[in-house]
């Protein structure tokens, strides 16, 4: 605390005193530099005063006194202008705030009269000054408090500015008394104080009356707000501010829907990055489409990736995602036939409050929504139902969605890539896809050769592969010997890359010692015939036998339902619409 604080009033008090006694007055702090003054003191304000002075003493003791000798009282012994003192007589009185000593009023006679005044009253004249010792005290606690609240008010304001969601404080009937910097931003909002807006303005009227009047609370409200080209989607809590039951106001807390979809993002989407290099594998088939898809990477058009499953579409989508300029935002996936026909579409898209029974109340942000201004990556878009298709056409063409049950265009800045391990191109002329859709998809077509097409990358997958399920199983095997590794590469891998995987980490639970030999092979590998040089025929026979012989191995294997028709065209890693065309040409 420091008389500094109010040295504007003080010097008013001091003039007051001066005025009533008729004698000058002077005011020092507790550092001794004299901060008012009267008379001749007037112009020494800004003067330090000695330490030896009877203002010093005061200063210590903490107690008024009055001499009415300066030259002879014990008091001014020590002062070091006691010999050429002028002074008739002297009161002192110390400005207290609890304990401490803040300064002193001091009143001075320069003449006989001005002492005879002081005297002749003594008593009154200590408690006046004690008086306004305890005015100036209030003043400097009265000035303390309003800093106080100044700094208090100034942290509230820096802590509500800091808050990345729009604050907006309204009275019981719902005007808006405070906000937010994000508000302002938020809703467009003047800067000025705004006298005649109301919260109803921004937010409409539903339910309003139970928050404003009820002290209720809200949570995740979802609110609509338009102002000139401007339009806002999101969600409000409402807390109020009540005392003894009585609703006084209420606080609202808002978020763009953009700001929500950005956080669950980035928490529950968690960003597993991918790069090429990731891609196992040197093949000169593979690095073929490394580089394709490197080159799409740097690209916003839409990709569409086609292979047979397993064969590693989605590492090359997240891979596309991560080296291009959209990597710092969300990638979505949804595997399009995992999901029921009837789910997908609120899957996709989202759905409103109360678009169908069971509807989440305030609705639910599709994968799109919480794609925006990421990538979407579609697996096995052939399996896609024509309506959605529809659908899908629009988001592509005029980047906006359509929530279920929603009557709003919401637009989104989404890269689509798609994946299938369908031939689009057949499902075209068969009606059971969308010849726009495919045109719009198809965009840069990256063709994942298959495991049997690039066996060179067998031994280096393999490596990786064991390494890894060393790590999960806590296994220590060096190697997979050359009789197993004989028989690996002779399989022709329908399952790709996916059934490699499980057939090392199933090697990796049987084996018994440091090494994977044949015998850790699954039982489908024991039998598998592996050629010698000595065993093969000098004859040549033409491809299309050879095609026709292991087609009827796998009728005969597999047999001929729906459900063994699509195990067999797995088993010989051909797509089943392939089989049965295969099928009809040899006559079966």
């Amino acid at each position: 605390m420091d008389l500094i604080k109010v040295v504007t009033r003080v010097q008013d008090v001091s003039e007051a005193i001066s005025s009533v006694m008729n004698v000058d007055v002077t005011i020092v702090d507790k550092q001794l530099n004299r901060i008012a003054g009267t008379g001749r003191y007037k112009e020494c304000i800004g003067q330090k005063v000695s330490g030896t002075s009877v203002f010093g003493y005061a200063l210590k003791s903490g107690e008024h006194f009055i001499i009415e000798d300066p030259q002879k009282h014990e008091i001014c012994n020590n002062c070091e202008v006691l010999t050429h003192c002028i002074e008739y007589a002297e009161v002192c009185c110390p400005i207290k705030v609890n304990t401490s000593t803040l300064g002193v009023i001091g009143l001075v006679a320069f003449d006989q009269v001005q002492k005879d005044e002081i005297i002749k009253n003594k008593a009154n004249l200590l408690i006046f000054l004690n008086r306004m010792a305890e005015l100036i005290s209030s003043m400097v606690l009265e000035q303390e408090n309003t800093e106080r609240i100044e700094l208090l008010a100034k942290e509230l304001e820096t802590v509500l500015n800091s808050v990345d969601r729009g604050i907006i404080a309204v009275d019981s009937a719902g005007k808006i008394l405070h906000y937010n910097e994000k508000a302002v931003g938020l809703f467009q909002l003047d800067e000025r104080y705004p006298k005649d807006l109301n919260i109803k303005d921004l937010i409409g009227s539903l339910e309003l009356g139970d928050l404003l009047l009820k002290c209720q609370q809200a949570k995740n409200r979802e609110f609509m707000y338009k102002k000139n080209q401007k339009r806002i989607r999101g969600f409000y809590d409402s807390n109020p501010i009540c005392l003894d039951g009585k609703n006084l106001g209420t606080v609202f807390v808002f978020s763009d829907i953009s700001d929500v979809l950005n956080i669950v993002n980035n928490v529950s989407i968690g960003m597993i990055e991918t790069g090429f290099e990731q891609i196992i594998g040197s093949s000169h088939n593979l690095n073929k489409v490394k580089a394709e898809a490197e080159k799409a990477s740097r690209s916003a058009s839409t990709v569409l990736i086609l292979g047979e499953s397993g064969t590693g579409k989605e590492l090359f989508a997240r891979a596309i995602h991560f080296h291009s300029k959209r990597s710092k935002r969300p990638f979505i996936s949804i595997n399009c036939s995992a999901i029921p026909e009837q789910l997908l579409e609120s899957e996709l898209f989202g759905y409103e409050e109360g678009a169908f029974t069971g509807a989440k109340r305030g609705g639910k942000a599709g994968k799109f929504e919480l794609a925006n201004n990421g990538t979407i990556f579609l697996d096995e878009i052939g399996d896609m139902q024509l309506h959605l298709q529809t659908k899908l056409l629009r988001v592509l063409q005029e980047r906006v969605i359509e929530k279920v049950g929603g009557k709003d265009w919401i637009p989104i800045d989404v890269r689509v890539i798609a994946a299938t391990n369908k031939e689009l191109d057949k499902k075209v002329l068969e009606g059971e896809f969308r010849q726009d859709l495919y045109y719009r998809l198809n965009v840069i077509p990256l063709s994942i050769p298959p495991l049997r097409e690039r066996q060179e990358d067998i031994e280096i997958l393999v490596k990786y592969l064991l390494d890894k399920c060393n790590r999960k199983l806590e296994k220590n095997i060096n190697e997979v010997d050359s009789g197993a590794m004989a028989v690996l590469k002779a399989y022709q891998w329908p399952g790709n890359v996916r059934e490699l995987e499980n057939t090392i980490e199933y090697a990796v639970n049987m084996c018994g010692s440091d090494s994977i030999s044949e015998s850790d092979l699954p039982s489908r590998f024991k039998n598998l015939h592996i050629p010698g040089a000595a065993e093969i025929s000098e004859a040549v026979i033409p491809i299309k036998k050879l095609e026709q012989i292991e087609i009827e191995k796998a009728i005969r294997c597999f047999g001929s339902s729906k459900q063994a028709i699509t195990k067999a065209a797995q088993a010989l890693g051909i797509s089943r619409a392939t089989l049965y065309r295969k099928l009809k040409e040899y006559g079966y």
